[in-house]
């Protein structure tokens, strides 16, 4: 059993349990509850519904009862649009759709499918899988509409699909959605498990799996490839690998762990839309995101959709409408600006979104208690964005409903530059609501490397009043950049005006607490007088005595023994990041 796996199987019952009902962390509320999903959670006692190739897909799922297995034929092509209706099946009588390739054929529960189980030995510029003998063992479902091939009928519930290529034909015109509910329909208790969920090379391919509608979802140990959308010339303008928290129904309890997940838009997004309610209860864990450099306009090779326009690039995760957020363990890697963003990885925003029409259609979207910790970000044009800010041009938005209690801490952010075509900060913290501002963020035990010519915080009160309050950066290591803590905009009227650290946080904080850290390389301009008291200041990066630094791209972070910062933390921690925590929890997420 892989230690990831064994580290699921202890955190499901605790909080299926309800253990960790009250448990926060720092000021973040962890989730209350998570999906259980193993093979064990979902039993299929019943009869057994062998399907080949020719074979009709549809007619088996609908005489499918509780308890029964659909076995698909491995490497067979199912080509339509499949429903999987409403029964009432129950915990003890799921219904599973497989592959026919036996356990032994498929990766270990707890380990992630690879294209290799399709017999597909690699994918250009992505990470390299092991893949010494490559067969095609999935069973592969094509989309023949917009939509599909697998849509949820309104109450479909307890289904778990394994072992599955879910993809798009090539060439088509439109883009495509691979698995969502039926219209305005709900669903409940799904898996997938050790599928993957593509696009091709060129095509336009929106999502992987859209949630609205969905509660008690868990995507785990599968592979998300090619979701993109086209610049100048496409029909869709953001691609998700995962997206949710918009429409009719959400309530959450949603697992995604151990997935890659690339899309050229974000990887996951929850809001960006109409709501009627808030998903509660995401726990984002193992999974690496990514987006491949060859999409980047400029490099070589260079892949794009029609008219060789590139992709539209936003980030790696966004939240405009989620509650009770849980990322830990991933890996967060490549992220550049450009189609009207800078670049962050992460974006925390709730959003009361503005549509076409002039209207704000989700005035009780909000995005509160997310806790980011032991995840690693590496070449990106910037980190972690939060804020609360209006949504629609013209003067035009009106705030969303709340934006508090932010935990971020032993995260590394290395080769965060302006070369991605951003800024190159750390975090960008900002207000833009004229009551109920951003507020309770605590930034703890960070290790991070800014572009030189940019800084740690970008910080913005783009109104008068109220300020922000609640803002706690403790315990970092950082290199401080030519611009530590820098306007993010709008002129004389904003609190970030005077770009001296000590003086923004004054002016832009009715209360914070800015101490006991270590900043690296601080420009001369900005004597100590210039900082909150009571951190420490070096000229160098050198003064950390890292075991290996490599300029903050890529190094080992880890202090040495005789690092003036060895056990410095106000907690009898190192400063900065747990590195040896950190490289454990990440251990076989690439």
């Amino acid at each position: 059993m892989s230690q990831r796996f064994a580290l699921s199987l202890l955190l499901v019952p605790m909080l299926s349990m309800g253990l960790f009902a009250q448990a926060y962390d720092g000021p973040a509320q962890l989730p209350t509850s998570t999906v259980a999903s193993s093979m064990a959670d979902t039993p299929a006692p019943g009869s057994l519904i062998t399907v080949n190739a020719g074979d009709d897909l549809q007619a088996a799922l609908n005489t499918a009862q509780c308890g029964s297995t659909i076995q698909l034929q491995a490497g067979a092509t199912f080509t339509g649009k499949y429903r999987f209706p409403a029964l009432s099946c129950d915990d003890q009588h799921w219904i599973i759709v497989r592959t026919s390739a036996p356990d032994t054929a498929l990766p270990a529960e707890g380990h992630r499918v690879t294209p290799c189980y399709a017999g597909v030995a690699s994918l250009p510029g992505r990470p390299q899988y092991a893949c010494d003998n490559p067969q095609n063992v999935l069973a592969k479902l094509v989309v023949a509409d917009k939509v599909g091939p697998v849509i949820f009928e309104n109450g479909a519930n307890h289904y778990r699909l394994l072992g599955l290529e879910l993809t798009r034909p090539v060439g088509t015109k439109g883009y495509m959605t691979l698995v969502a509910t039926d219209t305005n329909a709900s669903a409940n208790h799904i898996v997938i498990d050790r599928s993957w969920l593509h696009g091709t090379t060129q095509d336009e391919t929106q999502a992987g799996f859209n949630l609205a509608g969905t509660n008690t979802v868990a995507i785990v140990d599968s592979y998300f490839s090619d979701f993109h959308c086209t610049s100048k010339t496409g029909s869709c303008t953001e691609a998700h690998a995962i997206s949710g928290g918009t429409g009719l129904y959400q309530d959450g309890n949603y697992k995604i762990e151990d997935n890659f997940l690339e899309s050229s838009a974000q990887g996951v997004l929850f809001g960006g839309g109409g709501a009627t309610s808030t998903p509660t209860d995401i726990t984002i864990r193992f999974n690496h995101f990514f987006k491949p450099w060859q999409w980047m306009k400029g490099n070589i090779p260079f892949q794009g959709g029609s008219g060789d326009n590139p992709f539209i690039v936003r980030h790696a995760m966004e939240f405009k409408n989620a509650v009770r957020v849980l990322i830990e363990n991933n890996l967060v890697e490549n992220t550049w600006g450009g189609f009207g963003e800078t670049g962050w990885a992460i974006l925390l925003t709730p959003k009361n979104q503005h549509n076409k029409f002039g209207q704000n259609i989700c005035p009780t979207c909000q995005v509160t208690d997310v806790t980011i910790r032991y995840t690693h970000i590496f070449h990106a044009g910037g980190g972690i964005e939060i804020g609360t800010v209006l949504s629609g041009d013209g003067g035009g938005g009106a705030p969303a409903l709340l934006g508090t209690r932010f935990s971020v801490h032993d995260v590394v952010m290395d080769d965060i530059s302006r070369k991605y075509f951003a800024r190159g900060r750390l975090f960008l913290l900002a207000n833009n609501w004229p009551t109920n501002p951003l507020n309770t963020i605590t930034i703890d035990h960070i290790t991070g490397f800014p572009d030189p010519e940019a800084g740690i915080l970008s910080v913005g009160n783009l109104v008068t009043n109220p300020q922000m309050y609640g803002l706690v950066f403790t315990n970092s290591i950082v290199t401080t950049g030519k611009g530590p803590v820098w306007n993010k905009g709008g002129g004389k009227t904003s609190c970030a005006y005077s770009n001296i650290p000590l003086q923004v946080l004054n002016d832009c904080f009715s209360s914070y607490t800015f101490s006991n850290n270590a900043l690296l390389a601080d420009p001369s301009r900005y004597s100590d007088a210039s900082w909150p008291a009571g951190n420490f200041l070096a000229s160098t990066m050198d003064a950390a005595d890292f075991v290996q630094c490599d300029n903050g791209d890529g190094g080992d972070y880890q202090l040495q023994d005789g690092s003036p910062y060895k056990n410095m933390g106000t907690d009898g921690r190192d400063l900065g990041a747990d590195i040896v925590g950190l490289n454990a929890a990440l251990a076989g997420v690439e």
